[in-house]
Formats: C-alpha cells, structure tokens, sequence
C-alpha cells in the first residue's frame, strides 16, 4: 500500500513539475525538482524532455544532487552532461560514487580527462578504481566494486559482530561477509542472516558456507547475469585465476546488464545503439540511422537483381508480380520465428553445440509442415483468383522451399556469427531477410519459368 502511494505521489509531483515548466514558473519548477523527485526520477525527467527542456532543467538541479542524478542516466545522454566538467569539478562530483559506478563513467571519457580525474583522488580510491578500469567493461572485473568487508575463518562470531560495529555503514547490497585466508584467498561466505543466528562463540570457520563458487574476473557480463539468476544471488565474490579476492558484483549491476542486453536485443534488430536517445537532435539521429539504410539499400539491390533476372517470364505471367511478395514474407517471417528463438537461447546459455542438431531438426520439421499447410491455403487461393492450376503448383512448391531454407538458415546462422565474433542480433536479421528474400524470389520465379517456358 506504501509502494502504490509513493508511486502516485511521484506521479503527482511530476504532473505539477510539468505544468511548473509549462507556465515558465522556473523556481517553482527547481523547488520540485530538489525537494520532491527522487535522483532516479529526476533522470528519468531528463531523458525524457527534448533537448531545450533537458538543457533548462539540468541547470536547476541541485549541485549535490548531480552526481547521484548522473548515475540513473543512459550512457548517450550522460556523455553529453559530463563533457561540460573539467577535471577538478568531475572529481568533485563522483567522490562518493562506488569503484564500479565511478568506473562506468570514466569509462566515456577521453583518455587524458580520465588520468587528470585519477590524480585528484587520495590513493586508495585511485586505487580502487584504476583496479576495475584494468578490465574490460564487459566483464565480471568491470562490473565489480572492490568495497568489500572481509573476516577470518579462525574468529568468533562475537568478534565479527563488534569488528562490524566499528563501521558506521556496510557497502550497499552486504548479504553477506566474505571469508578470506591470510593472503587474502577466497575461502567461503558468511551470510548476515545465519550469523545473526548463531551462538557467538562459535567461529566463522563453523558458520560460513564453502559451496559458493567465486566468479572469475574475466567471465562475460551475460554470463555473470545467467548465473546470479540461476542461484538467485544479491552478491557474489570476484577472483583471479589464484583464487584471490578481487572485490565482489551486486545485483543492482546485475539487472543493468539484463537490462542493457535485452535492449541491445531489441535495438539492435533495428541497427540502432541500446544507448539511442530517444530525443537526439536531427542531424545525430540521422548520421546514426544512415549506415543501417545504407547497408538494407545494398540488401534491396540483391533482391532486385534476382528479380530483374527473370523479367521476360514476368512480362508473360502478370499474376506472377502480385504473388511473388507472399513467398518472401512467409520465409522472413518463418525465419525470424526461428532466429528470435535462437538469439534468446544462446543468450540464456540454453543452446550448445550438443544441442544444436536436435533443435535443427525440430525447426526443419515444423518449418517444412507449416510450409505444406500454408502451401495449401495460398496455392488454392491463387487458382481461384487467377484461374489458373500451373500458378497455384507454382507458388505452393516455391513456399515450401523457402519456408525449409528459413528454418535452417535462421538455426544456423546465429550461431555461425558468434563464432566469427559478430553480433547475431545486429547482423542475423539483415542476412536472414535478403536470404529468404533471395530463395523465395529465385525459386517462386525459377518455378514459373521451368513450367510456363
């Protein structure tokens, strides 16, 4: 009940701020804003207003509050805000961010700015950060924060609790403390909950849990998401290759990265960044979308080109121009139903090469069944409209054919492409339709030749 009232409060607040904004009432538009919207709201307001309104409502928002502010933002859009800083000033605002968060947004800055950001910074954070910058974005080490509370496994748990009484807060997300060796090797993990359980006397070594497998520093962001969703995790300890501690991952970075791969997904199929900022000016928006033109033009061509091939049988057959579409939607469609099933697969580590020939053959039999099926349903309509059998053959066959070649192509072709490091959601879509496209011209219109020649 307290969730839902928040929520209605928040909305409410930004309805006032909008008709705030509206009426040109900027104090009480800044009052809102500081007092009464959460950094997260705050952001979302941001990313959400146009250019003009984005630039107007940032320079209210309270200095301190910048920072917090920046970290809900999207890269693109939090880009273009840190660029205004110089060194001293970014310094100033990210001194209380977490290594891993202070890291994400160094990470989007020229290289010089980021060394003149480090040498501001007391010795122990520009040790903590330079220690996550060291690996690449994309992995267990870029995603962990290096704040971490450790303990011994010889100490009682009497002695933990007064070593944790001496902080005067916990790291956010601490579920539990970590066990190391003397050399700082990962030994195990004491949960909160079952120390605050046990009898004092008994050591750490009694109470901690050893089955907890660390996560190697260098495993991808994908599969250290897979692996906090399998095991329902809030944290888990990071290591190098000698099992020493490096820090750990929460699970607030965790659902950033689902996050960000299932709007990589859907983006992606379109050529667009996962980052793409819904209100970019014109001219950034249209340099970003014209590569992805550029390349569909060069697919269009290839198309074209197949059916140019066959002009003289078209010139014949007029009915051949008005069906030839269906072929090559049905075999994009079908294709996609597979290529989607396939990307999604990979990306939750559900396909392998040990499974690949099973779901091979399952996508070829209910391809190739729904082929004859709807082979069927359009050959009998086309004999009606046009009156004529030969077309009615012609197009169920080139169906049947192309919906077959889709489900093959659509199982196969993700997995080809990560070999060859190529991101099958970014590249698959295109290659699949010009394909289909491709195989349903060529062999609808093939076909018509062979039989009307």
């Amino acid at each position: 009940m307290t969730d839902i009232l928040e929520k209605s409060q928040a909305r409410q607040r930004l309805r006032s701020l909008s008709e705030a904004l509206d009426s040109g009432a900027l104090k009480q538009v800044a009052r809102i804003l500081n007092g009464g919207l959460s950094p997260s709201d705050i952001a979302h307001l941001l990313e959400s207003s146009p250019p003009r309104q984005r630039v107007l409502l940032w320079k209210l928002v309270d200095k301190q509050l910048e920072g917090e502010v920046l970290q809900y933002m999207s890269d693109d859009i939090r880009a273009d805000f840190l660029s205004e800083f110089n060194a001293q000033e970014l310094a100033n605002l990210l001194e209380d961010f977490e290594s891993d968060d202070l890291a994400d947004l160094l990470q989007q800055l020229p290289d010089t700015v980021i060394q003149e950001v480090l040498d501001t910074m007391d010795e122990q954070d520009r040790q903590r950060v330079e220690e996550v910058l060291s690996y690449p974005e994309d992995t267990a080490g870029g995603l962990m924060n290096t704040d971490t509370v450790t303990v011994r496994p010889d100490i009682t748990i009497d002695v933990v609790l007064r070593y944790l009484r001496r902080h005067r807060t916990l790291p956010p997300m601490t579920d539990s403390l970590i066990v190391v060796s003397r050399r700082d090797e990962f030994i195990g993990i004491l949960p909160i909950t079952r120390m605050l359980v046990s009898n004092p006397a008994s050591t750490v070594r009694e109470v901690m849990d050893t089955d907890i497998e660390p996560i190697p520093v260098t495993l991808s962001d994908t599969k250290v998401a897979t692996l906090f969703e399998r095991y329902d995790l809030i944290s888990a300890p990071v290591v190098d290759e000698n099992n020493k501690l490096l820090g750990r991952i929460t699970i607030d970075d965790v659902v950033d990265v689902i996050r960000e791969d299932a709007d990589h997904s859907l983006m992606s199929m379109a050529g667009l960044d996962e980052d793409e900022d819904t209100f970019a000016p014109v001219l950034k928006t249209t340099r970003r979308r014209a590569v992805w033109l550029g390349i569909n033009v060069v697919t269009a061509f290839t198309s074209a080109s197949v059916i140019g091939m066959f002009e003289e049988t078209i010139q014949q057959v007029v009915a051949l121009a008005v069906l030839m579409p269906i072929v090559a939607s049905m075999g994009g469609i079908a294709g996609s139903q597979t290529l989607t099933l396939m990307i999604r697969g990979m990306a939750v580590g559900q396909v392998s090469n040990d499974n690949v020939k099973w779901l091979l053959n399952r996508e070829f039999l209910a391809t190739t069944l729904n082929g004859f099926l709807f082979a069927l349903v359009v050959s009998a309509a086309a004999m009606v409209w046009f009156r004529d059998p030969t077309i009615g053959l012609v197009i169920a066959m080139a169906l049947v054919i192309n919906l077959t070649i889709a489900s093959i192509v659509g199982t196969l072709l993700p997995l080809t492409l990560k070999r060859l490091n190529i991101d099958p959601a970014l590249a698959g879509g295109v290659i699949l339709l010009t394909t289909t496209d491709v195989v349903g011209f060529l062999s609808f219109l093939g076909l018509a030749t062979y039989f009307y020649a």
